[in-house]
């Protein structure tokens, strides 16, 4: 097999972190001995996460076996996974805000015809919705668990608590027409053909702010490994919550 030399756009504070947690992860469970050490396994995981490298190729990029590559990644998610901040945990940080920007976002999987509760009708295609809650500045704050993408943006952001949290905080809030009855926290553009001039103006207003949350789906779609799912569904909350924390410890 051929090789050749590669790189992840991705800081050395970042492998650091994560190589952090995978060496208080085997001291936890008394490993004695593995065939990478935990700075190698972090910057696999990196490769699997950030440029979407399958495990076949990163078997042979680190001389293991696939199997092994399979147990270091989901090592590495679960370490990761399980510090993630829950809404409310975030919410601490997200109330300091002027306001926040939501957005939810399909992230594609492989999935056949016949897994309808995934197959999103807006997007026509399979994939898992996620919610997003971006700063003023498109910063990325916090992201949702994941359900099926089928899962409407409003009842989504309902199911996780998301408008409830920020009603409590006080917090303004922008999001696009999909969370038209979110209530007083969220502000939404107005809907229709015939608007007046005044409503015109405000949508115009009102997609300015917005737009910013673009940057925070942009960094999200920058691990490469979520622009096609093809892992459980049941894994793909975990990998999301360890790109945050990922994403947080490189800021």
């Amino acid at each position: 097999m051929l090789v050749y030399p590669s790189a992840i756009d991705l800081s050395s504070r970042t492998l650091r972190f994560l190589t952090r947690r995978l060496e208080a992860r085997r001291q936890e469970i008394g490993t004695r001995w593995r065939r990478l050490p935990a700075s190698r396994q972090a910057l696999l995981a990196l490769a699997h996460l950030r440029c979407g490298d399958t495990y076949a190729q990163l078997a042979s990029g680190f001389g293991v076996g696939i199997a092994t590559v399979y147990r270091y990644v989901r090592e590495a998610v679960g370490a990761l996974a399980g510090l993630a901040p829950s809404l409310a945990e975030a919410m601490r940080t997200i109330r300091e805000k002027a306001f926040v920007i939501l957005d939810g976002t399909l992230l594609p999987i492989d999935r056949i015809a016949a897994d309808t509760p995934y197959y999103s009708g807006k997007h026509k295609r399979h994939g898992m919705n996620v919610q997003v809650l971006a700063d003023p500045f498109g910063r990325l704050l916090w992201i949702s668990p994941a359900l099926p993408g089928s899962t409407h943006d409003l009842t989504a952001a309902r199911q996780h608590g998301i408008i409830e949290a920020l009603a409590e905080a006080g917090l303004r809030c922008w999001a696009d027409k999909a969370y038209h009855g979110a209530g007083s926290p969220v502000r939404v553009p107005f809907r229709g053909r015939r608007l007046k001039r005044w409503q015109r103006r405000h949508n115009t207003t009102h997609a300015k702010i917005r737009c910013l949350g673009e940057q925070a789906m942009a960094t999200l779609k920058g691990w490469r490994l979520l622009r096609k799912l093809r892992c459980s569904t049941n894994r793909i909350t975990a990998i999301v919550q360890a790109i945050l924390l990922l994403h947080h410890a490189s800021a």
